[in-house]
């Protein structure tokens, strides 16, 4: 589970930056240091396998969210957070569905993960090769499905991911 958050300066605009899932990958790696140059301040964090597991994977991303948010060189002052859930901390925030189609810090953000998240999954690709970590990005496809019979889990996988036998 990868989180970010970003903190634009007033009045920051950028064509591109809107719903990471609208983007292609190619498009979204070349926004990510328009975005690292541009914002006050961003920052990256995750959630492991044993905490989505543990704690599931609703608490785990706002766990990741909160950890993002700490991460920030700069304190924010206010949250805009992406989905009906308020990140579990102090900050005043306001909950926007589908936020990342509404602010620009949000679909930053959004953008900033996504990107970790594919580099991630193409060193994990290389960790353990077979699984097709770089193809489906840790999705439920059929083409992770059927590496999960072949192989059996990793140590990557949660225990609690469908098609994973603990």
């Amino acid at each position: 589970m990868v989180a970010a958050a970003v903190i634009l300066p007033p009045g920051f605009a950028h064509p591109g930056i809107r719903d990471s899932k609208k983007l292609s990958p190619r498009q979204r790696e070349r926004l990510f240091p328009v975005i690292a140059a541009g914002a006050i301040a961003c920052s990256i964090a995750h959630a492991t396998p044993e905490e989505i597991d543990r704690m599931n994977i609703l608490r785990a991303s706002l766990l990741a969210m909160r950890r993002a948010v700490e991460g920030l060189p700069s304190p924010a002052d206010f949250l805009f957070v992406d989905g009906i859930h308020p990140v579990p901390c102090p900050l005043p925030q306001e909950a926007l569905v589908g936020g990342d189609n509404r602010c620009a810090s949000i679909a930053a953000a959004s953008i900033l993960a996504k990107v970790e998240r594919d580099r991630m999954m193409g060193e994990y690709d290389l960790l353990y090769p077979g699984y097709g970590f770089s193809s489906h990005k840790g999705y439920p496809t059929r083409e992770h499905l059927s590496a999960l019979r072949r192989l059996g889990p990793s140590p990557l996988h949660r225990r609690t991911f469908r098609g994973v036998l603990a």
